[in-house]
């Protein structure tokens, strides 16, 4: 197809004709770049951001590249219409305009789709606007009052704020500002259009490294130093100070005067990684997350593209901001599922991570205690380099983990944790310590039933059963977000009374933990009750200092704390991540179970972790309990080998979705007629999807297995395209699929 965008209401330009053509890509879900004309004295290159005609409409887009975007179907230079604005924004550097090419074509999504995800603050191509606030100026108001006296206090410091931070701080209206200008007391100033960003001072003394930190140190330094591509897997225990040793890469890096990125799996979490550096540099980094209102968002990208902003902290989507000139990618906690996104484009963060150093030319340093098996392969046949952290910090030793046989306890319904547990937890709050139980389950209970007709609450738009949060006393679904209150009577038999909780969430532990141990000052830690990441900076913040002696959590109270007091960790129910049939079940076990067993006894005082569990044989607890991971991995990779999985093989899922259940079975149906037929390729399917029913979209499955040397993308691409798909039906492609619902 056409390349060129016209419009044929208007009418041939002869006599001014642009003297050239570019073709400029459209952060929309198109297949190529659109042809447009650059008028004599516009001085667009390739790399800017530009405004340009779409229709009626003006849309931002990013100049591709010189000349027609396809040769042999371009229209006459009288008939394209101009580029209307070059932005003022620093161009989109060569690299990162490289990596969209690269991460769609991997990810088979649309070049547009893909730099939608570089340029989704609108609002940073305008230009900045110069922000108002105000100062202490005069003598203060002759009549004083305890709201104005507020307001004075805020700004004693000689601060130049926003009228709204000003109103904020000082718990005071807007009024009391004003009122306070009229009078002569504050005064107006202009800040800065753009936000200004601290240095960080990499001549700071950094903390003291053991023996094997400072080797693995040295070893990251001599990378940065080289100048070129490399991926090091830097592997060590819980508690062995691996984000030290990583800063002082960051420093070298910040030395040469390049960017840094470092990637989290929820920036919710990182308080303490945020001290820490703090700690080191004198100054904090910028964060990138989705909590950031739209400001902060536009004036931290601006940052990012003018290189002013050296440090950059963020989830996933970090790694898509414009970076003028980036030197060093770390990913910390490699290993976590976080970083697969599942939405619009699909992708891995910690994959595209590599891919983007690679283009880059640049280190990528990967950090977990408990690698992925792709990263610990991709060491074993030379395309990583290995840096091992084999012992904690100081005297502090590795947590003494054991397995309790739930088979041999006689709990009542009601009751969840078994006495093994209580007295270690009773034994450990008695000497002023602290306890974590962990229970991988948001909520009071998963399941709602009536004990009459044995009618089960489920979702209307999803495949799923609704979770009871009693705290807010309303049924809710996890997929899509649809809620209602707590029924008195039975949707189905209408009978009263009958509705009970089947299992239990985090929610309904507490309530276990209130009986057992009424006096003991509790703190219940879950996405859903921790919001924001200055409620779960300060939720960390009185863990670490003692403030709560006894917490409840999910899975973000596992990564990456230190909490000095803890040293005791009870997992409620150890088996919960082996259902399923997800090929990583078992690895993905062990490593949240390693992860939050970790927490524990990271300082002077021993720790120890209780697995509850029904099967204690498993190998995930075996391992865990011995403490012999590289055994268990083996037997993983074996596994994944003699079945051709990754990452010795390739997947690839098509999600065929669509309001209409008879559009996606016939749409299936076709694409399991046009699948791949050649060697070493299967395909399995169409069938259900195991979530059939997400956000009132019907789902149906195929998956396409292939050996690892084939490019599954291209594969995927031209069978997909081989197939009429109505509108009202999406397919997915997710290659690399971790999710298997």
């Amino acid at each position: 197809m056409a390349a060129s965008h016209t419009s044929e209401a208007e009418p041939e330009l002869d006599d001014i004709a642009p003297i050239r053509r570019v073709h400029v890509l459209l952060p929309l879900p198109l297949g190529t770049p659109y042809d447009y004309g650059v008028s004599p004295g516009n001085a667009v290159t390739v790399g800017d951001f530009v405004t340009v005609p779409l229709g009626k409409r003006a849309v931002n887009g990013v100049v591709w590249g010189e000349g027609p975007a396809d040769p042999n179907n371009a229209v006459a230079d009288s008939r394209l219409r101009p580029i209307a604005e070059r932005l003022d924004v620093p161009p989109m550097a060569d690299v990162t305009r490289r990596f969209v090419t690269w991460l769609a074509d991997y990810t088979c999504a649309s070049p547009g789709a893909a730099l939608r995800m570089t340029m989704s603050v609108r609002a940073a191509l305008e230009a900045p606007r110069p922000r108002l606030a105000y100062a202490l100026a005069g003598p203060p108001p002759k009549r004083m009052t305890g709201a104005r006296a507020r307001v004075l206090e805020v700004l004693a410091e000689g601060l130049s704020l926003p009228a709204a931070t000003i109103a904020e701080l000082a718990a005071v209206s807007s009024g009391v500002v004003r009122g306070l200008v009229r009078q002569g007391t504050l005064r107006e100033v202009q800040l800065p259009a753009e936000m200004a960003v601290p240095e960080p001072d990499i001549h700071r003394q950094g903390a003291t490294l053991n023996e094997d930190q400072d080797q693995a140190a040295a070893e990251l330094r001599r990378k940065v130093e080289a100048g070129v591509y490399s991926a090091t897997l830097l592997d060590g225990v819980t508690g062995a100070g691996k984000t030290e040793v990583y800063l002082e890469a960051i420093a070298a890096t910040l030395g040469q005067g390049r960017q840094v990125l470092v990637l989290v799996p929820e920036i919710g979490l990182t308080a303490q990684w945020l001290e820490r550096f703090e700690n080191r540099f004198g100054a904090l980094p910028l964060a990138w997350h989705s909590d950031l209102g739209t400001a902060r968002r536009r004036l931290t990208w601006r940052a990012v593209a003018q290189g002013r902003a050296r440090v950059v902290v963020g989830a996933r989507s970090a790694l898509f901001l414009p970076y003028s000139d980036l030197g060093l990618i770390v990913v910390d906690e490699e290993h976590d599922s976080a970083f697969k996104q599942e939405d619009g484009v699909i992708y891995h963060a910690r994959d595209m991570a590599v891919l983007r150093a690679s283009l880059g030319e640049i280190p990528i340093v990967l950090v977990s205690a408990t690698p992925s098996l792709e990263s610990l392969v991709n060491v074993e046949v030379g395309r990583y380099g290995a840096l091992h952290l084999p012992n904690r910090i100081g005297t502090a030793e590795l947590p003494k983990i054991e397995a309790v046989d739930m088979r041999a306890e006689a709990l009542s319904e009601s009751r969840w944790i078994s006495e093994n547990l209580i007295t270690a937890m009773k034994e450990t709050l008695a000497r002023g310590e602290q306890v974590l139980l962990f229970l991988n389950r948001r909520g009071y209970a998963p399941l709602t039933l009536c004990r009459a007709c044995g009618h089960r609450l489920q979702c209307p738009n999803c495949t799923a059963w609704l979770v009871e949060h009693r705290f807010h006393g309303r049924l809710q679904c996890h997929h899509c977000g649809y809620n209602l209150y707590r029924p008195d009577t039975c949707p189905e038999c209408e009978a009263e009374d009958s509705l009970v909780a089947v299992g239990p969430g985090v929610e309904r532990l507490g309530e276990d933990v209130d009986k057992i141990f009424p006096d003991v000052p509790r703190m219940l830690i879950a996405s859903d009750t921790v919001r924001g990441p200055e409620a779960a900076a300060e939720a960390i913040r009185m863990i670490a200092a003692g403030e709560v002696a006894l917490i409840i959590g999910t899975q973000i109270v596992a990564k990456g704390h230190h909490f000095p007091l803890l040293t005791l960790v009870g997992v409620i129910d150890a088996d919960l991540g082996l259902q399923g049939g997800d090929l990583r079940a078992a690895e993905r076990t062990y490593q949240v179970l390693h992860q939050v067993a970790g927490r524990s006894g990271r300082a002077q005082r021993p720790g120890r972790a209780m697995l509850q569990t029904y099967m204690p044989e498993h190998p995930v607890m075996e391992a865990l309990i011995s403490g012999d991971r590289d055994s268990f991995m083996a037997r993983e990779r074996e596994a994944r080998r003699a079945q051709g999985l990754p990452p010795f093989g390739r997947l690839v899922a098509l999600i065929i979705s669509g309001r209409e259940e008879a559009q996606v079975i016939e749409v299936a149906r076709d694409l399991g007629r046009m699948a791949p037929r050649q060697r070493d390729v299967e395909v399995l399917g169409p069938a259900p999807a195991p979530m059939s029913l997400l956000r009132g979209r019907f789902r149906h499955r195929l998956l396409l297995k292939c050996p690892r040397g084939t490019n599954a993308s291209v594969l995927a691409r031209a069978w997909v395209d081989q197939v009429d798909i109505p509108n009202q039906v999406r397919v997915a492609i997710d290659v690399d699929p971790y999710s298997f619902l």
